[in-house]
């Protein structure tokens, strides 16, 4: 569903260089939900919201300024957050998010009834049981990522 063919997509903007299982977590978002979704701490890996940006309404969130063409960028702290972004949203997302951070995203996603997936760098995970119903690891292709449903 999702080939590119390359591995890094160059734009005026920036050079992303992609992370494994991109395609698959991309893949599985767009099969699992619809509307709005939310990516927390983009950061210089866009290549899920590049990917999602056709299927669903993808918004994009750093602490930074920053360029990706044809996706919403919202500059936003999660620790003190613009809620409003967040309304709505049926996912939120992260890729390689530091510990700290995943708790912060769990909670705006409990204030606003979003699911959370968190794709971990290596093992940094936190315990996020106490804000949400279910949580599970999913294998899904080349993308390995933590569910967590607020339903």
């Amino acid at each position: 569903m999702f080939s590119t063919g390359i591995n890094s997509i160059k734009s005026t903007c920036m050079v992303v260089i992609m992370v494994r299982g991109h395609k698959d977590l991309a893949e599985y978002i767009t099969s699992s939900y619809s509307g709005k979704v939310v990516e927390v701490g983009i950061g210089k890996h866009p290549e899920v919201a590049l990917l999602l940006k056709d299927h669903l309404e993808i918004i994009v969130t750093d602490t930074s300024d920053l360029c990706i063409e044809g996706i919403l960028f919202i500059r936003d702290d999660i620790f003190d957050p613009n809620i409003h972004i967040y309304d709505g949203a049926s996912l939120i997302y992260s890729i390689r998010p530091p510990v700290e951070i995943q708790h912060a995203i769990a909670s705006v996603a409990k204030r606003v009834d979003a699911d959370v997936i968190i794709r971990p760098f290596a093992s940094e995970k936190s315990d996020l049981n106490k804000y949400f119903s279910e949580s599970r690891l999913i294998n899904y292709g080349n993308a390995v990522f933590y569910l967590y449903k607020n339903k």
